[in-house]
């Protein structure tokens, strides 16, 4: 008896391993943004163009999925060059301390509205973990000679002042929080 439960104990194991989907994130139809306020009036937009991710599927959509992404800091595009070389420095991501920033997903909810999920994950900035919640809209899957691809846009609000980002400690000139909303494309490995 105690043989037969190994067995269909291993062949469970097997079977959920083979039902697994990898993914890697395809940078050339992916984008990393976020915007935060400026002087109050504006905002100020950005992006981050050095990155890896990956995701695991198990059976259809995203249910049971699993993300991982790591960002290299030193990659933020603001299109100015000297808020670049401020952003990298000591007063806010200081990189040459803190070269990534990660986000490792630890559920995902379906919300009963179609294609729309609650991403739950630990993003990681500057030493600093803490828990966030992303809206994740699936785009869905498709072929092509290419191979399968599976698309999504997510979207969250940090407060910086949570990862000890705390140059202007007022808010009063770059505000306390900022907007980050994810286009993914991934590519089935």
């Amino acid at each position: 008896m105690k043989k037969v439960l190994i067995l269909v104990v291993m062949s469970l194991f097997t079977i959920g391993t083979f039902a697994q989907t990898q993914w890697q994130v395809d940078p050339n139809h992916s984008s990393l943004n976020f915007s935060i306020k400026h002087s109050g009036i504006s905002l100020v937009n950005g992006k981050f163009l050095d990155y890896t991710g990956s995701l695991t599927t198990n059976g259809e959509a995203l249910r049971d999925a699993q993300f991982n992404f790591n960002v290299q800091v030193a990659s933020i595009n603001t299109n100015v060059d000297a808020r670049d070389k401020h952003l990298r420095s000591a007063d806010f991501f200081e990189v040459e301390t803190y070269p990534t920033m990660t986000f490792k997903s630890t559920k995902i909810l379906a919300t009963g509205k179609p294609e729309h999920f609650l991403l739950y994950g630990e993003l990681t900035i500057k030493g600093v973990t803490k828990p966030v919640i992303f809206d994740v809209y699936y785009g869905g899957t498709a072929k092509s000679d290419q191979g399968e691809k599976l698309g999504l846009k997510a979207k969250t609000t940090i407060n910086r002042f949570d990862y000890n980002i705390n140059f202007d400690p007022t808010a009063a000139g770059i505000g306390k929080d900022v907007d980050i909303v994810v286009h993914l494309q991934f590519a089935k490995q």
